[in-house]
């Protein structure tokens, strides 16, 4: 009689039973993340399997244990960190300038016919002109200081924003614009608890993109006259044909560039938790 009574002792090992069952199949499922990092690592070692490889027969490349061997070197007198800094600082400057000033930017494009027909051909104009393009500008303006490698990275993450910026914009939908005005809402109100909400899941995409040119941008930039970075280092290992330095600056920026990649994507996850997701 006990296990059919609801909320007696003789019925609990079945509710947790099926409670826990949810929780093992979304562990072990398809879309568990368990499995996620299981295919992660194998395409990792797979990945670095296939390069030690090419590495033994006849391509010109280091082995992994040679990029380790020179990533200890360069660790042991600070070299790499101070590389790896500089770059990080230049990239986060540029994009953080880029994204603040492309987020406003495509709203009044969005928002504001006149600023549209004002802003948009400048914007598409200079997003037909490659940012590397703009480096001997830049440095007969600016010099060889920092600013010109800051400008380009900027440039580069500016440019993709504020188009998503201004697509996330016009696509709000407008029955909800519609339903905030007959509700009373102020342009204001409107504009902070429906256009911004509707339209963040376009800037965080437009912010991702951004920050993958910004870091393709970065080695480009470093040639303006640098003396550190991962760029810079790459350049100067390329005269002395030194290739695990090289492959140690691709793979350095790749994993900042992935770092950086997830934490925005669990802020995007986090800001618009209200999406529908597949």
């Amino acid at each position: 009689m006990s296990d059919s009574l609801p909320g007696t002792l003789g019925s609990r090992p079945r509710s947790a039973a099926q409670a826990s069952g949810p929780r093992l199949a979304t562990l072990l499922g398809p879309t568990g993340w368990a499995r996620r990092a299981l295919l992660t690592t194998l395409s990792i070692v797979l990945g670095i399997g296939l390069w030690w490889i090419l590495s033994k027969t006849g391509f010109d490349l280091p082995t992994p244990p040679q990029v380790v061997r020179r990533a200890r070197e360069l660790l042991a007198d600070g070299t790499l960190e101070k590389d790896i800094l500089a770059s990080l600082r230049r990239v986060v400057l540029g994009f953080a300038l880029g994204c603040l000033v492309a987020v406003p930017v495509g709203f009044l494009m969005g928002w504001y016919e006149i600023a549209r027909a004002l802003i948009e051909p400048w914007i598409q104009f200079f997003r037909a002109v490659p940012p590397l393009a703009l480096i001997p500008m830049m440095v007969v303006l600016l010099g060889i200081g920092e600013t010109p490698k800051v400008v380009v990275i900027f440039l580069s993450s500016f440019l993709a924003c504020v188009i998503a910026a201004f697509q996330g914009v016009v696509s709000v939908d407008r029955t909800l614009i519609n339903a905030a005005r007959v509700l009373g809402a102020s342009d204001l109100t409107l504009f902070l608890r429906v256009v911004i909400p509707a339209s963040s899941p376009y800037i965080l995409v437009g912010m991702r993109v951004g920050l993958g040119a910004s870091w393709a941008t970065l080695v480009a930039a470093e040639l303006i006259a640098a003396q550190d970075g991962l760029g810079f280092r790459m350049k100067n290992a390329q005269t002395y044909y030194d290739l695990p330095t090289i492959f140690l600056g691709v793979i350095c920026i790749g994993l900042l560039g992935m770092v950086m990649d997830r934490l925005l994507l669990i802020a995007e996850r986090r800001l618009t938790v209200w999406q529908e997701r597949r």
